[in-house]
């Protein structure tokens, strides 16, 4: 009996695939290397069997077409995209060591077909469905929706018995309700039908509608009430937690706007509202921290997080110095001119913008730290970008920062004095012309922080603030003259109906329709939502 055991165990070494014989991951992927599409599939459902973290990669690399054997030493490696030679970065397949870029030339491409792609889907499917990372799950689940298919249903089936995330649950359901719908078991259909009821899936609404059109075409096989009515109601269920989610998208995308409206009238709330200067060349105060973060960065292209912290405080300096410069050798000598300033400050920013046209007269993008990129996903209606959020909070603790150095510092208090009475705090020995000077420099720099955060949501140009200036005339004009609380209520209200506008009736026509509600609400409060007590408010 002994030696009969034997002998079959050396039959089956002999006679069995070399697939079988592959128990770890470099001689799995070995078995790829054949000109037979069905022997790839036996490689890939064993590949998919081995319980290693480094199998993921080379599925996925397989099913995009990034999965190589280097010609030179016959070693599988997974491409990473061309570098700025034009060169292909790779890495090892097995151990995931990053090697020399190489010319496309040197590398041979793992051919694959649909046979070959469905049996690594099923296999990357299988894995990530059984991830110990709840956000791996979820984004599996989100592939199987997007793309259902009925041969994963078994693996759905039974990834829903072992999960126990609420969340993923949900998407696991969804994704088997897209499968079900097509299924001839009546039972099943009018259950995903009801599930797909509580999602807000764009192919969900499709399919549904389908079912209705069917029916009123006269379709014998739509032809059943209950179906009907279930389509029905679910799409209806749909459609109006669709709405609410439109709104909500809205309302975050009007706060996000207005945040970025606030930062950017901020400091014109300043030069403008406490000094009377009508600045048009805030926008350049703008552009001048854009660049600045563009510099800083330049300077640290490895250390992308820390450069744009470390871009806040320099943006406000070189913005606030400028801004320094400019009111010591311009508009100290146009105060109570108002129409000189605009002219002159018109002028200023035209040199400034044709000095950035002389560095780079084309836009230069600022690459985002990671914990800036990408969103918080509720469904696929619903999702919230992390760099508008932090947009909006930003603007919040700037805000609160000027709030606190005009009400507590002893700079916030001559500030204030001189825009109630000049001449009783030049009696007092305070030296208006310098608190001139640093209140545009204060209000320039807080526009070059604004250029910071700008900065992240597009291309760094010459024309960058340009797109800013009459928006913050409005939210300063809006909120009340001078007033930071009237800045904030007037940056948040408008940017909150230019987004509600758009959808309607169109970017421009919603500018316009703004514009003119202005020029209305000011022939009725002429001082805006807060109105200052001031100097120039009381002449």
């Amino acid at each position: 009996m002994k030696r009969l055991v034997i002998l079959l165990g050396m039959l089956g070494v002999v006679f069995l695939p070399p697939f079988v014989l592959a128990d770890d991951l470099a001689g799995a992927i070995k078995q790829l290397d054949t000109k037979s599409y069905s022997k790839k599939v036996k490689a890939v459902n064993a590949i998919g069997e081995i319980d290693d973290p480094r199998v993921l990669d080379v599925l996925l690399a397989l099913r995009e077409g990034q999965l190589y054997i280097h010609k030179g030493n016959k070693n599988f490696v997974i491409g990473r995209g061309e570098s700025s030679e034009g060169l292909v970065r790779i890495v090892d397949a097995v151990t995931g060591e990053k090697l020399d870029d190489i010319a496309s030339g040197a590398l041979s491409k793992i051919k694959i077909n649909n046979r070959v792609r469905g049996a690594a889907r099923t296999a990357i499917s299988k894995i990530q469905l059984s991830a110990k990372d709840k956000s791996t799950r979820l984004n599996a689940v989100r592939n199987l929706i997007k793309s259902p298919d009925d041969k994963l249903r078994d693996l759905i089936v039974a990834a829903l018995d072992n999960e126990e995330n609420s969340e993923v649950i949900k998407g696991l359901n969804v994704a088997l309700a897209f499968i079900d719908i097509n299924s001839n078991d009546k039972k099943l259909r009018i259950s995903a039908i009801e599930v797909l009821g509580e999602t807000v899936e764009p192919r969900a609404v499709t399919i549904l509608q389908d079912i209705l059109s069917k029916d009123e075409e006269g379709n014998s096989e739509e032809e059943d009430s209950e179906i009907i009515r279930s389509a029905e109601k679910s799409l209806e269920k749909i459609e109006s937690r669709t709405s609410l989610y439109e709104f909500i998208k809205n309302l975050f995308f009007g706060l996000s706007l207005g945040s970025i409206l606030l930062l950017a009238a901020i400091g014109l709330a300043i030069t403008f509202g406490v000094m009377g200067v009508i600045n048009m060349a805030h926008g350049e105060m703008i552009m001048i921290g854009a660049y600045t973060t563009f510099f800083v960065q330049q300077l640290f292209p490895n250390w992308v997080g820390g450069s744009i912290l470390l871009s806040i405080p320099l943006a406000f300096l070189a913005s606030g110095l400028v801004g320094v410069v400019i009111e010591r050798t311009i508009i100290r000598h146009l105060y109570g001119r108002p129409l000189e300033t605009l002219l002159a400050t018109f002028g200023v920013s035209l040199i400034l913008q044709q000095l950035a046209r002389t560095y780079n007269s084309n836009n230069v993008p600022v690459k985002a730290p990671d914990w800036l990129s990408g969103s918080w996903h509720i469904n696929s209606v619903l999702e919230f970008n992390y760099v508008h959020m932090y947009i909006i909070v930003f603007s919040l603790i700037v805000l609160a920062v000027l709030t606190l150095v005009l009400k507590k510092t002893y700079l916030g208090l001559q500030m204030r004095a001189v825009t109630q009475n000049r001449a009783m705090a030049n009696s007092m020995g305070i030296r208006s012309s310098w608190v001139d000077a640093l209140t545009f420099g204060l209000g320039s720099g807080i526009a070059g922080i604004a250029g910071v955060a700008l900065s992240q949501i597009g291309n760094v140009g010459p024309n960058l603030g340009q797109g800013y200036i009459i928006d913050s005339f409005m939210v300063v004009v809006f909120g009340g003259v001078g007033n930071l609380l009237g800045t904030f209520f007037g940056g948040v209200s408008l940017g909150i109906v230019n987004k509600f506008l758009e959808p309607q009736v169109g970017a421009v026509v919603a500018k316009i329709i703004v514009l003119v509600f202005i020029i209305l609400f000011i022939q009725w409060r002429p001082r805006g939502l807060f109105a200052l007590k001031g100097r120039f408010v009381e002449d």
